[in-house]
């Protein structure tokens, strides 16, 4: 555990948002690292493609548009 250190406008974003979505600040900032992460261990792979390669992990059938499969 550690703390990231963020500007106040974007942490007051990540606030709001965090009430949208029902998703804590701290689980918000864990999702987008380690998207992050993907991303960069996986250059040849397009973000839509690292998101349904981690929604089959979990279990779910991602549909994706016929454009972002192509």
């Amino acid at each position: 555990m550690g703390i990231v250190n963020i500007e106040d406008e974007l942490h007051e974003q990540l606030r709001r948002a965090s009430r949208a979505s029902c998703r804590s600040i701290n689980a918000q900032a864990a999702f987008w690292i380690k998207l992050g992460m993907l991303c960069e261990l996986n250059p040849g792979l397009t973000l839509q493609e690292l998101v349904a390669r981690e929604l089959r992990a979990a279990g779910v059938d991602a549909v994706l548009p016929a454009a972002a499969a192509a």
